[in-house]
């Protein structure tokens, strides 16, 4: 586990890289990052898990939806559960949008911070 939506997948013996589709977790220096990578990683681990693909990524990621034993996604359990945003500006999934409302709404995971910063704009201010 890289962090809340890089993961690696060992596949016929090998770790592929799988970056989750349609969503984006914060970073790891950024507030709720850690916790992130824990949730998503506590979700998963040792766990056998179904990757619908969606092509590969410019640092030779796989990129998908990493489903769960009963078709569940992590990809929208995270979101759903408040430690990812939806990626709108990659993704056209807009029930994704819809659980990260509902999340927001609750104020679960991240959305309990009174102003949290979306991940592509703490990568931005870190340049």
């Amino acid at each position: 586990m890289l962090d809340g939506d890089t993961i690696d997948v060992l596949h016929q013996g090998a770790a592929v890289r799988v970056r989750l589709t349609g969503i984006d977790c914060p970073e790891k220096r950024q507030a709720f990052g850690t916790r992130a990578k824990q949730v998503a990683s506590g979700i998963v681990f040792n766990k056998e898990v179904t990757i619908r693909t969606a092509g590969g990524d410019r640092y030779g990621r796989t990129l998908g939806e990493v489903l769960l034993p009963g078709g569940i996604s992590l990809n929208r359990t995270l979101v759903r559960e408040g430690f990812a945003w939806w990626y709108w500006k990659y993704s056209s999934d807009a029930s994704l949008g819809e659980l990260e409302k509902e999340a927001r709404a609750a104020r679960r995971g991240l959305w309990a911070d009174p102003s949290p910063v979306a991940p592509w704009d703490f990568r931005r201010s870190r340049r």
